[in-house]
């Protein structure tokens, strides 16, 4: 099967590659530094499970995916918008768009642009980082996907994708409700992102300090009432739940601190803005994470100019 993968950083190299080494033929869009170096010495993955380089087609080209049976979509959220409108008119009719994102509002984007039916969402469950141009390192646990369609249109597409994804060695397993899960993996997220970002920490600091730890509880709090309020069905105590999803991620360093770290925009809106908002949408208060929301748009200001310097 031919692969697309849209964003090719540490989740997208390591899931490429995966299926790279089981026989599809991957197209890995890439730029930079990390696209020149794809293209001279291969996607080396290193792993708990064992350390491997995979081959592949290393582009910045659009048209290169014009045959891709299924893309994974793993840009930035802040990118999401303007990636999805240049795939457009490249990819065959009958190509399925598989969103690996963090957040929960990048699958109706996504939809305005290629039909419910296409779309498919996963919660992504992996600790990996690209640690320097076309390097992806992947620590802790065996990574992990939960993958549904977001109408019903695209249920035996899910079947089919689950069944690519396991034969390339990857944990998959299929949800009927998969926006339920993804609101939980913006509970960890949001609970963990945005504090990691301010301390530049990993996430077990966050864990061990009882006054950080209080803050993070307060917002995963806040963030649960949200997702009550719009529907999504959730206990109010689900809150014990993540507090405890973080132990088992405590060495964990969040995409949103790899981002700071590398001058790189923050997810920021997808992460925190989306949930803030939602709460006013729904008069439901946040103002623990509205807090945090203001502090790192504060400091994104000093991220956005070094990212137009570069």
């Amino acid at each position: 099967m031919r692969v697309g993968v849209v964003g090719t950083g540490a989740v997208g190299g390591y899931f490429g590659a995966c299926l790279s080494r089981a026989g599809n033929e991957v197209v890995f869009l890439a730029r930079g530094t990390n696209l020149a170096t794809l293209k001279t010495d291969g996607l080396a993955i290193e792993s708990e499970q064992g350390d491997f380089t995979a081959s592949g087609i290393f582009t910045d080209s659009y048209d290169e995916l014009a045959d891709a049976d299924i893309v994974l979509f793993c840009v930035k959220a802040t990118a999401t918008g303007e990636v999805a409108m240049r795939l457009l008119p490249v990819l065959k009719e009958d190509a399925i768009v598989l969103t690996l994102q963090n957040g929960v509002d990048n699958e109706e984007i996504l939809a305005t642009y290629f039909g419910k039916g296409r779309v498919l969402s996963s919660a992504t469950y992996i600790q990996a980082q690209l640690r320097e141009p076309g390097v992806v390192r992947q620590i802790g646990i065996p990574p992990r996907l939960i993958i549904g369609a977001i109408d019903s249109s695209g249920n035996e597409q899910v079947l089919k994708t689950a069944g690519l994804l396991n034969s390339a060695g990857i944990e998959t397993v299929t949800s009927n409700n998969i926006m339920l899960i993804k609101w939980k993996k913006l509970l960890w997220n949001v609970t963990f992102n945005p504090l990691s970002a301010i301390i530049e920490s990993r996430v077990g600091t966050i864990l061990d300090d009882a006054g950080l730890s209080s803050t993070a509880e307060r917002i995963c709090r806040e963030a649960i009432a949200v997702a009550r309020r719009a529907g999504i069905q959730l206990d109010e105590d689900a809150w014990k739940e993540i507090m405890a999803q973080g132990e088992l991620g405590r060495n964990h360093e969040t995409s949103m601190l790899q981002d700071k770290r590398k001058g790189k925009l923050m997810e920021i809106e997808s992460i925190c803005g989306f949930i803030v908002k939602k709460g006013k949408d729904l008069k439901v208060e946040t103002p623990v994470l509205e807090a945090v929301y203001c502090i790192l748009k504060e400091m994104e200001k000093t991220t956005g100019k070094m990212v137009k310097m570069h």
